[in-house]
């Protein structure tokens, strides 16, 4: 890092001043709203694979945590599997005597296995004494009832038997689906496709409680006196009592082809073709659909699994969704490992790709277009945590992230250009590019221009968030020489960003000529009136050169930027009639992009504001549009907003914060099918329900996408976002601004 001996000088004076406001402006979320980090139940998948095998039939868990698959080649356990390491279904060779029984059906009785063949109900446990003859040499089917007494049925015929004899025969007149055992009452109750029947031991005959049609599966929550049944479109609910339906058929489902219904740890949970969903006790429901969470779609079973997991079983393999409980702190350090292990390229913060699906020891780090912005973000997290818990390990990555940053300062003889990224020759050499690069200052290196405005407004950021939290006179000497360098590139080439051939870039534009002379609808007039104004007071506020506080104010007075910035986010939209093409370009649609770069800028537009009068407008404009930004419950955005109104509700972004999903891996998702999403008309911000899905539902996206996406087909697993950007700024943020609570 080489800066002249008069430059450091001058600078630590600068610090060491900018130091004794710092404190006075620290802002704390008053105590009422702050959020205490106790634990939560994090979701998270293991996934197991199987080698053909036939169709996967049956899957349950016994009291020592072994897993059983019931496939048509015969019982299957688990074998390794862990997060992000997926095991396999192997054929299960513990009990040899096995081998050679023709399983039909297992079930979970007193946590133990037992099974059916063509022969008897027997089972390994109670020392091997279990063993039931019942005479239906084709049986499928079997329930427990009191008494290791059982129904067995071959999908037509029934028989009740106990280990000494069978004690009743009869048959259905229609193919029998399901038989579910009511302990409270001794009764089993037995589903075909149009009728509900009861057997009662005690009589032992079969009763017909309700008649309906296209019924699939039955199940109840214990305690509760509705039995629920699954159709071929919705589910219904049948007072057990009486036999008589309570309402009508609910279709407001993600899918309302139901294959199964399964009470599992005091929930409902539904199987369908397209991934299964649990009953949340506010109505809702968490579907689970895809390979984040199990190997394909079509669900064949579900079962209770070890430590309070559930076991999906598909065509495929095993979905175990397993539950941990875990403090936002815990994710955040086990989120810091993912980004360290396996997201930075020479500092930089970066995507995983080219990986084998799902597995993210296969994959590779490459150059990307905005390395230089997420990088910036990356460094404004490790500010934050390095802020409130003054770890080394955050000191480390700080130091890190700020060389990769200065690097793109200097690869090329260009004074105060920030480069997008760089890389070696030799690697580019190896991989296509349409990207053009130019030769670095050093022959084995190249970079590569055309730096946009979001990359620009991210470096001051994340350069003044360093240069203000982080009491480190080396590393802020660092991040204020280079926000100097960049301003006095702009200012000097009248307030646009001028690259190799000598011409502005595309979108490296603040001059009042350009900016003005868009329509006072075109969003990017408010943007870039406001990042500027937002960088030079940031610059002038670490600097103190007079040049970055007149120019701020000669674009804001004279140039209309204050009027600008402060038009409201409801007149902002697309150009009218006959507007130039970059105008009808530009508000053609809501640009996520530009929301990221607006909140990033409102740090040091607030926080540096000139004086408190310019704050008070300022604030006006956050919070307007805010509210505009509210829908997505965006948590990186909520924190910005908590940045000009403590009082600002951040129920969103703890919400994100807890349910994002530990898989940052690219996933492809599908939700536009789902009968339980309420869907909007096309709107001008391509919000597409009423309510954001939850991240765990969703595509993995970054805080400059459009949260309403809701589905991915390209992806298939072959790319892992880093949570540095996504989760771990907006939570260490949380952490500075006072939201969140440390760890007790």
């Amino acid at each position: 890092m080489k800066t002249s001996p008069f430059y450091k000088c001058w600078l630590g004076v600068a610090i060491l001043c900018y130091a004794c406001t710092v404190q006075a402006q620290q802002l704390l979320v008053p105590q009422a709203n702050r959020h205490k980090d106790e634990p939560f139940l994090q979701r998270y998948s293991i996934r197991y694979s199987v080698d053909p095998v036939g169709v996967l039939k049956k899957v349950g868990a016994d009291r020592n945590g072994r897993i059983q698959v019931l496939a048509e080649s015969g019982l299957l356990t688990t074998q390794g599997g862990a997060f992000l390491n997926p095991g396999r279904l192997v054929p299960d060779r513990l009990i040899p005597y096995m081998d050679n029984m023709s399983v039909a059906d297992f079930l979970i009785l007193q946590k133990q296995f037992v099974y059916l063949d063509e022969k008897a109900v027997f089972s390994n446990s109670w020392a091997g004494t279990l063993h039931v003859p019942h005479p239906l040499p084709a049986a499928s089917l079997m329930a427990a009832g009191r008494a290791f007494h059982f129904m067995v049925s071959d999908g037509r015929s029934l028989a009740f038997t106990d280990e000494s004899q069978t004690l009743w025969r009869g048959s259905s007149p229609e193919p029998i689906l399901a038989i579910k055992y009511e302990s409270e009452r001794d009764l089993f109750w037995i589903l075909s496709s149009q009728t509900l029947f009861t057997f009662a031991p005690a009589e032992k005959r079969l009763h017909v409680v309700f008649r309906g049609k296209d019924f699939t599966a039955i199940d109840w929550l214990p305690g509760s006196t509705d039995i629920v049944l699954g159709t071929e479109d919705g589910y219904l609910r049948v007072d057990r009592s009486t036999g008589e339906q309570i309402g009508g058929i609910r279709r407001d489902l993600p899918v309302n082809r139901i294959h199964l219904v399964k009470a599992v740890n005091g929930s409902l949970w539904f199987g369908s073709p397209k991934g299964a969903f649990m009953l949340r006790g506010d109505g809702g429901f968490d579907y689970y659909y895809g390979k984040r969470w199990i190997p394909d779609n079509e669900v064949m079973d579900i079962a209770a699994g070890p430590e309070g997991s559930v076991l999906l079983l598909t065509r495929q393999g095993l979905g175990q969704i397993c539950f941990k409980k875990m403090t936002l702190h815990e994710k955040a350090l086990f989120l810091e490992d993912q980004v360290r292990s396996r997201h930075i390229r020479f500092g930089i913060n970066s995507i995983l790709q080219d990986m084998e699906p799902g597995d993210v020891s296969t994959g590779s780090l490459y150059s990307a277009s905005n390395d230089g912005l997420w990088t910036a973000m990356y460094l404004a997290s490790q500010a934050f945590r390095y802020a409130v818990t003054a770890e080394p390990e955050a000191l480390q990555n700080c130091r890190e992230s700020l060389e990769a940053m200065e690097r793109l300062y200097t690869i090329h003889p260009l004074p105060g250009f920030p480069a997008r990224t760089f890389e070696r020759v030799s690697q580019l050499r190896n991989q296509e590019s349409k990207w053009e690069w130019h030769s670095g200052t050093h022959s084995e290196w190249n970079w590569r221009g055309t730096t946009s405005s979001d990359e620009v407004i991210g470096h001051v950021f994340g350069l003044g968030v360093l240069a203000e939290v982080v009491d480190e006179a080396d590393l802020r000497q660092t991040a204020i020489g280079l926000i100097e360098q960049l301003m006095d590139h702009i200012v000097a080439n009248d307030f646009y960003l001028v690259g190799k051939d000598g011409q502005p870039t595309t979108w490296g534009k603040w001059n009042p000529d350009y900016v003005n002379g868009l329509p006072p609808m075109v969003g990017d007039r408010k943007l870039n009136s406001s990042n500027i104004v937002a960088m030079l007071q940031t610059a002038y506020r670490f600097t103190g050169k007079e040049i970055y506080r007149q120019k701020a104010y000669w674009l804001m007075k004279e140039q209309g930027y204050l009027k600008n910035l402060m038009r409201p986010m409801n007149a902002i939209g697309r150009a009218g009639e006959g507007s130039d093409p970059l105008a009808i370009l530009l508000s053609e649609s809501w640009n996520h992009s530009d929301d990221q770069m607006y909140f990033a800028g409102y740090w040091g537009l607030y926080r540096y504001a000139f004086h408190d009068s310019l704050r008070v407008k300022f604030r006006q404009a956050i919070l307007d549009h805010w509210k505009f930004e509210k829908p997505e419950r965006q948590a990186t955005l909520n924190m910005f907003a908590l940045l000009a109104d403590p009082e600002t509700d951040a129920s969103d972004a703890l919400w994100v914060l807890r349910e994002h999903p530990l898989d940052f891996i690219r996933w492809n998702v599908a939700n536009s099918h789902r009968n339980d999403l309420r869907f909007l008309e096309e709107n001008p911000r391509n919000q597409t329900t009423e309510t954001v899905l939850p991240p765990a539902e969703r595509p993995v996206l970054r805080n400059n996408k459009n949260l309403f996406i809701l589905d991915e087909t390209r992806q298939n697993g072959t790319s892992e976002y880093s949570a540095a950007d996504i989760w771990l700024l907006p939570y260490w943020m949380g952490r500075y601004l006072g939201l969140i609570t440390p760890p007790h």
